[in-house]
């Protein structure tokens, strides 16, 4: 995703209240007009947090085409003169979503947006953006021979609430959707996912990687240790190796990965039955063989630490080589330990 070059070509804005605290949703019905410096700002504002390789779909359980967002999109992408149209239909979509008391009012812009940069493509994109916290700032300025400092109250330009570009490529899945919701706190604040846009995960690289290395620890932590005998610091290994086979190939090879990692041909067993499993209950697919995503494996791997929590007072940390911890009990205190091998102390 490269948006260096990509123009902001119409603006329509929105105030959205909370419908069911009875708050107004007040609709303009002229696309927003603003000079160069300030389209320039709003542009920054809008796209600077989209740095992610994690895409989404648009999609409807009775078919993508009964989603109200991809309704409207679909519009604009096919006559940019009906931005304005659709986004008042935008705008009475969001305004009936947001029916929890902490839902906060805020400006809705629907931006459309020119030459876009996404996998090599140059395509257009609809912009949907709502900002929801304010802030009071100051404003100084000179009077004769002294200076005011007066307040006022708005919102700032340096994080941008809640937004989405759906770019207009892939039509016939959902489009391709990137999402920022950087208010998802509490359960109330899905709506702008999963209510509004109603989206899911698009079934790429990102979501295959995401999806193994989620998969392979629940395995790990959760299901070896009820069928085999298995060491903290046995599973701490596995959980390395996989990382590891992940950050030295380019492409994930389901049999490779199973030899390489797991090894045992009883556990391999057990994997192969437990994949099954995890696919039906979570409603996933996980394929045999896939381009690995660095971004997903950057960002799964933060939950791969392999620690040994021994009660309160210590944690052992494993990065390498299981066979260098040694677990015992000692017959005089009837205590656990481990005793660690090391050649050098840093």
């Amino acid at each position: 995703m490269h948006l260096a070059d990509t123009t902001i070509e119409g603006i329509a804005l929105h105030a959205v209240g909370n419908k069911q605290l009875e708050e107004p949703l007040n609709l303009s019905h002229e696309l927003l007009q603003v000079n160069e410096e300030i389209r320039n700002m709003l542009k920054t504002y809008f796209l600077s947090p989209f740095k992610t390789d994690e895409y989404f779909q648009l999609f409807n359980e009775n078919g993508v085409e009964q989603n109200t967002v991809y309704q409207a999109v679909s519009a604009i992408f096919e006559d940019p003169e009906q931005l304005l149209e659709q986004s008042l239909y935008l705008a009475q979509h969001l305004y009936n979503q947001c029916t929890h008391p902490k839902i906060k009012d805020g400006e809705f812009y629907v931006v459309f947006l020119k030459d876009c940069v996404l996998d090599d493509e140059m395509v257009n994109a609809v912009g949907l953006f709502k900002a929801e916290t304010k802030d009071t700032f100051l404003k100084v300025h000179q009077e004769a021979d002294t200076f005011v400092v007066e307040s006022d109250y708005g919102f700032g330009l340096n994080k941008l609430d809640k937004g989405c570009l759906i770019f207009n490529t892939e039509k016939e899945h959902g489009y391709v959707v990137a999402v920022v919701d950087n208010t998802n706190k509490n359960s109330e604040a899905q709506y702008w996912m999963d209510d509004f846009l109603h989206i899911r995960q698009r079934k790429d690289e990102f979501y295959n990687t995401q999806q193994v290395l989620t998969m392979c620890k629940s395995f790990v932590t959760d299901c070896l240790p009820e069928q085999f005998e298995v060491s903290k610091a046995d599973q701490a290994d596995i959980l390395n190796k996989s990382v590891t086979f992940f950050k030295e190939n380019e492409t994930f090879e389901m049999e490779d990965f199973k030899q390489e990692v797991i090894g045992n041909q009883d556990i391999i067993e057990s994997f192969d039955h437990y994949k099954e499993e995890y696919q039906q209950v979570n409603d996933v697919s996980v394929p045999d063989s896939f381009g690995i995503s660095e971004s997903a494996l950057k960002k799964q791997s933060r939950n791969f630490k392999s620690v040994i929590k021994l009660d309160k007072n210590f944690h052992i940390y494993v990065h390498g080589d299981s066979k260098r911890i040694r677990k015992g009990v000692d017959p005089e205190t009837g205590m656990n330990y481990y005793q660690l091998f090391f050649e050098e102390e840093y």
